[in-house]
């Protein structure tokens, strides 16, 4: 079938919502037959980290003609430094086609926790060493390497609880079982807005639009990012013209209002890269989680 480039930039990024395999078909002369865009398994826990793992070696073992495609996502850059042997290099095994959105965590709190902000909150874990827990939806998932990070530049000891999934880790947040957490915005926002959780401040390098009067981390600890991101990969040696072609498409999708206001729904914000750009940022990205995987001493469950 044909698929408006609105329609595919909506299924390709809503990642938590598309199947293990989509098959698209595009309305212009590459491709003549359906487009596979692999996308693993809904975000969190440490299914989600393994089904990328294979989704991602399904790509790369797939022909570099353009009709398979990976969404891939910040899981990629982490997993290269938190296994300790892959079947692949993702960075050398495939071509990166472009950008498509980065969507920030909250730094969210139990209501009854008696800070306000991210500098009372540094205070009151440094004054109680190890004697906070903080949440996440599994080791290796992207809050918990957001928790990580805040950890290592924020000079805090906190307990990590790993869950199986955000769910549970919300619902234990919400009962007050564990002090703070870094949920994606579209699984906690919600709960912000309803006075269940506290939001001291999203990890984006500039505050959300969808949480306007809500600070960045990085307003109290400067040079702290952390966002969830999603892209396309293709195999290696995918030829320029086919990369280019799908790079130009979605960068046109990407330019379309109703779709940006479709992202912010969910607090993301487009980001569009060429296919060089997009490659470089994904070499930075695994440096940076690779750099703090070694300093926490994290190891893949």
């Amino acid at each position: 079938m044909n698929l408006p480039r609105r329609k595919f930039l909506h299924l390709a990024t809503g990642a938590a919502v598309l199947p293990a395999v989509t098959s698209i078909g595009w309305a212009l002369d590459y491709p003549t037959r359906p487009v596979r865009i692999i996308a693993g398994f809904p975000p969190g826990g440490g299914v989600d980290i393994n089904a990328r793992h294979l989704g991602t070696e399904a790509v790369v073992r797939a022909s570099p003609d353009g009709y398979t495609l990976l969404l891939a996502t910040a899981a990629n850059a982490v997993n290269a430094t938190l296994y300790e042997k892959l079947n692949f290099n993702f960075i050398r095994e495939t071509t990166p086609v472009g950008s498509i959105s980065r969507v920030p965590n909250i730094m969210a709190v139990h209501p009854s926790l008696p800070v306000n902000t991210v500098q009372a909150f540094i205070a009151y874990a440094k004054a109680k060493p190890g004697g906070v827990s903080v949440a996440s939806e599994g080791s290796g998932a992207a809050g918990h390497m957001a928790g990580e990070l805040f950890k290592k530049m924020a000079g805090v000891d906190l307990l990590h609880v790993p869950y199986r999934g955000a769910a549970p880790a919300l619902t234990d947040l919400m009962g007050g079982q564990v002090q703070v957490m870094f949920p994606t915005m579209p699984a906690s926002t919600q709960y912000v807005r309803i006075g269940k959780l506290r939001a001291l401040a999203v990890t984006s390098a500039t505050r959300s639009e969808a949480l306007p009067d809500v600070p960045s981390v990085g307003e109290f600890v400067p040079g702290y990012e952390a966002t969830t991101w999603y892209g396309l990969a293709a195999p290696g040696k995918t030829p320029a013209e086919i990369v280019d072609k799908l790079n130009k498409e979605i960068n046109a999708a990407l330019a379309d209002p109703k779709l940006s206001a479709r992202l912010a729904d969910f607090g993301a914000e487009p980001m569009v890269m060429s296919p060089a750009d997009f490659g470089k940022f994904i070499a930075e990205e695994t440096e940076k989680w690779g750099k703090v995987i070694k300093f926490a001493g994290i190891k893949a469950e």
